[in-house]
């Protein structure tokens, strides 16, 4: 690789890292080892093609552009952490896959399914956008740590960081609802 492309690659990395939050090469090697997938299998559950996929990994390109893969790839971060958390069998991780690759995407918070009738969010969808957040920037286990370090100065937000971060979403429920005033 010359010196040009290598200033490209490293330019769409960090691009990469401020549009998802990191390189997707190390995104995309996380879910293929967490979920136990190939890069083919990975590929096909977003809805990419191989190359495609590769060169997102690689930094040949630099954005996904159907915003339905990205959806995709935020509900499979989410799926991760459930196996991580033991909340999701690797059976259940195989149909829910499956699930994600027919999802249409786009912006979920706009969905019929994610009001409540009056056009604001449901708790659940909140509470699914909090996690996904959170488990878009640290794995499971760097959450707890982080709890844990946090738990002797600041055990209210030590609480929200192992809730919402690694915990399962009925419990974030309702640790958001008792929160509520």
């Amino acid at each position: 690789m010359d010196a040009t492309q290598q200033e490209t690659t490293a330019r769409a990395r960090e691009l990469q890292r401020s549009w998802y939050g990191e390189p997707l090469g190390a995104l995309f090697r996380r879910l293929i080892d967490d979920l136990g997938l190939n890069q083919a299998r990975l590929a096909h559950v977003l809805g990419l093609s191989a190359p495609m996929l590769s060169q997102l990994m690689s930094g040949q390109r630099a954005k996904i552009g159907n915003p339905a893969v990205v959806q995709r790839v935020q509900s499979l971060q989410n799926l991760a952490g459930q196996v991580a958390d033991g909340s999701v069998s690797a059976a259940e991780a195989t149909a829910r896959m499956e699930e994600i690759k027919k999802a249409q995407g786009g912006s979920m918070l706009t969905t019929s399914q994610s009001t409540n009738g009056t056009g604001a969010p449901t708790v659940r969808r909140v509470v699914r956008e909090i996690q996904s957040l959170l488990r878009s920037v640290a794995a499971a286990g760097d959450i707890i740590d982080a709890a844990n370090s946090l738990a002797p100065s600041q055990p209210e937000l030590a609480e929200f960081l192992r809730v919402y971060g690694a915990g399962r979403t009925a419990d974030a429920v309702a640790h958001y609802e008792a929160h509520q005033s």
